[in-house]
């Protein structure tokens, strides 16, 4: 399968994610007669509800997706309202990080989840050719023509059929940072270039902190990391041509990129306990890390949503011990890399299409950004829902570009290629992690299983 998805340019996102939003917002660091069921309550705060809802008294839902800890105890808010509106039941499911490969087995067994969040959109066109996917009913698509803008309606079709909406998004093109570590290392400014963020986690190191916390174990920290170098340094175009595969992972856009990371990754001591424990280091550890225990590190990159893990499991308050700078320009501009995850009915069925509905609903995002670590594409929802100053302003940064963005590279890919714990390329830029010097040999690794996934090897 190959994905055909094309984003359209950077430059608004550039300036208000990477500048003026973000930079603004750190600174300021239905009844009982059988029918429809309307309870009040709209995002949790008393607010009449914006949308109907059946009654679904005595069924009982199975939804799946890839969050647990605190981003599945944040959502799982938003199914309680489903149920108290509805009367139905809803069980989550983890899917694990190989979401196509549990929600295959499922489907092919005759037993798949109600709904299902997808974080690839590789993945939806893939079920969609397969039959797999319902496509949305009318009170769904109404939310969704409401709430959402044209791009990420977008993202949710295929074959000019809707088969998802995106209501869970993400700015991954963040760094977090420890301010209290920054302020004993004497550091003042936020590095805006790559060379300046070098210079400050040498500057950390030196301090003795640890300087940059690497989430290695999870390869899709890894791929996120590439995309953001790549897309700054090579630029849009080539970021297009790459996701398509149109060009080679041979290419010397690649090795350049490649080499820029490895000017971190290769250096231990800048990589908080070396390339190894990193590699031994999920994602929620590495923020975990960072803003807790004896030693904590300097800085952790990743997205938004890393804030669910601050919440949960540190100390820290977001927005004060915990803030947040644009990934450092490597190229002309700091890149902006936008990821989500789909909601996609697996079953037909009043439930199935209801749960969609809400989901795509003001009052399902509101209630959800109430528990913070989260962002959400709905244009609609009351901004005020979020849980922090620093994850508004990076919320209203990302309506502000509109469709200008770029999506995911590795979530445009095959499953086998940019999905898939083990093997592909998440394996392969593992495998780059610990041996940073080999840059010519992750090359030919990766454009081999990339030419393997799109079908041209």
């Amino acid at each position: 399968m190959r994905s055909t998805l094309r984003k359209r340019t950077l430059r608004t996102a550039a300036v208000a994610l990477a500048t003026g939003a973000l930079t603004l917002s750190l600174a300021s660091c239905g009844g009982d007669d059988g029918g429809e069921r309307d309870t009040g309550g709209g995002g949790g705060g008393g607010k009449k509800a914006s949308v109907s809802l059946p009654k679904l008294d005595g069924q009982t839902l199975e939804v799946a997706a890839v969050w647990t800890g605190p981003e599945q105890k944040n959502f799982t808010k938003v199914l309680d309202e489903f149920e108290k509106r509805t009367g139905a039941t809803v069980n989550f499911v983890p899917t694990g990080n190989n979401t196509s490969t549990f929600l295959g087995t499922k489907i092919e067994g005759g037993k798949p989840p109600d709904v299902a969040f997808l974080p690839q959109v590789g993945v939806l066109h893939q079920f969609a050719d397969k039959g797999w996917l319902k496509p949305l009913g009318p009170e769904a698509q109404a939310q969704l023509d409401k709430n959402f803008s044209k791009g990420w309606k977008d993202l949710g079709a295929w074959k000019g059929k809707q088969y998802g909406a995106y209501v869970k998004a993400a700015n991954k093109s963040l760094v977090w940072y420890n301010t209290q570590a920054f302020e004993d290392a004497g550091i003042t400014d936020t590095p805006k270039t790559w060379d300046d963020f070098v210079k400050t986690a040498r500057t950390l190191s030196d301090a003795g902190t640890p300087p940059v916390s690497v989430g290695g174990g999870d390869g899709w920290v890894l791929t996120d990391w590439f995309e953001n170098v790549y897309l700054s340094q090579a630029g849009p175009e080539k970021y297009d041509q790459l996701a398509q595969h149109e060009i080679k992972w041979t290419d010397p856009s690649v090795k350049q990129a490649l080499e820029t990371l490895a000017e971190l990754w290769g250096n231990d001591q800048l990589v908080a306990g070396g390339a190894k424990k990193a590699l031994q280091t999920d994602f929620p550890k590495s923020v975990v890390q960072t803003f807790s225990g004896d030693t904590p590190a300097g800085m952790v990159y990743e997205g938004d949503f890393a804030a669910a893990n601050i919440n949960a499991d540190t100390k820290a308050k977001v927005g004060t011990d915990a803030k947040v700078f644009p990934f450092p320009a490597v190229g002309t501009d700091s890149p902006v890399v936008s990821g989500g995850d789909v909601a996609v009915a697996l079953k037909d069925g009043k439930g199935a299409q209801a749960l969609l509905t809400f989901l795509a609903s003001t009052d399902a995002a509101e209630i959800w950004a109430a528990q913070g670590g989260v962002i959400s594409p709905n244009k609609e929802m009351d901004q005020g829902s979020y849980k922090d100053e620093v994850t508004r302003g990076i919320a209203k940064a990302l309506l502000a570009a509109g469709d200008d963005f770029r999506f995911d590279m590795s979530d445009q890919a095959p499953a086998a290629f940019g999905g898939t714990q083990g093997v592909g390329e998440w394996k392969d830029l593992q495998d780059f992690l610990r041996n940073p010097k080999d840059v010519a040999g992750a090359q030919r690794k990766l454009e081999a299983d990339a030419a393997k996934a799109y079908g041209k090897g």
